[in-house]
């Protein structure tokens, strides 16, 4: 093989090495550290600024009883934070969250923290179904409108003791709790394949410029 095609072959390596890590970066990191990603308040309820995509399920969530709380913002490492908005039930102690998902599309979970340290989690989107008896419940109804999410979420709840403040302030340290303890091993296995992918790319790397040489 002649120079001119080994050099075609090892610069085509990098940069399918570096698209692989400009992908999956991130998500390696946020596989070895979730406790990472800062979980911080964004803005209060009267000046929260929703966007028009998650109006409707923002007007279905009053009307179920919920009172907007604020938004907050959750930031891993090499990535820009994303916005979540925030309601609370105070009489069914759930919080409600909003955000988009891909396509702008409206996503929304329930979270309710518990006396165990726990979290039960009902999503109206897919997530990986865990469960600790008594202590995490983490599931989802894909497509479900907000009221058929709220009775499965208080189904979920039998039997169970909620705990803290249910307020914005309440909200984000629920956040930053997820992330610090029992939301770990979730998040660990959403990101596996990024770490894998991140290897794989370290390795073409190291390929390249310590691997064998022709004589």
């Amino acid at each position: 093989m002649n120079v001119l095609a080994e050099l075609g072959i090892a610069v085509a390596g990098l940069v399918l090495a570096l698209v692989l890590l400009s992908m999956n970066l991130w998500r390696s990191i946020l596989f070895l550290f979730p406790s990472s990603v800062r979980v911080e308040p964004e803005a209060p309820a009267d000046q929260m600024d929703l966007p028009l995509e998650l109006s409707g399920r923002a007007n279905q969530l009053q009307a179920l009883g919920f009172v907007p709380l604020g938004s907050h913002e959750e930031k891993p490492r090499l990535q820009r934070a994303t916005r979540s908005y925030d309601w609370a039930h105070p009489g069914e102690r759930v919080f409600a969250t909003l955000h988009e998902g891909q396509g702008g599309a409206p996503r929304l979970y329930l979270l309710t923290p518990l006396a165990s340290g726990g979290f039960v989690i009902t999503a109206d989107y897919r997530r990986p179904a865990l469960e600790v008896p008594g202590v995490y419940l983490a599931g989802s109804l894909e497509d479900a409108p907000p009221d058929r999410l709220l009775r499965a979420h208080l189904r979920r709840l039998d039997g169970l003791q909620p705990a803290g403040d249910f307020t914005w302030e309440g909200r984000v340290a629920a956040g930053r709790s997820w992330y610090q303890g029992l939301g770990r091993k979730e998040i660990r296995k959403q990101n596996l394949q990024g770490l894998l992918w991140t290897v794989i790319a370290l390795a073409i790397v190291a390929s390249a410029f310590f691997g064998p040489r022709a004589p």
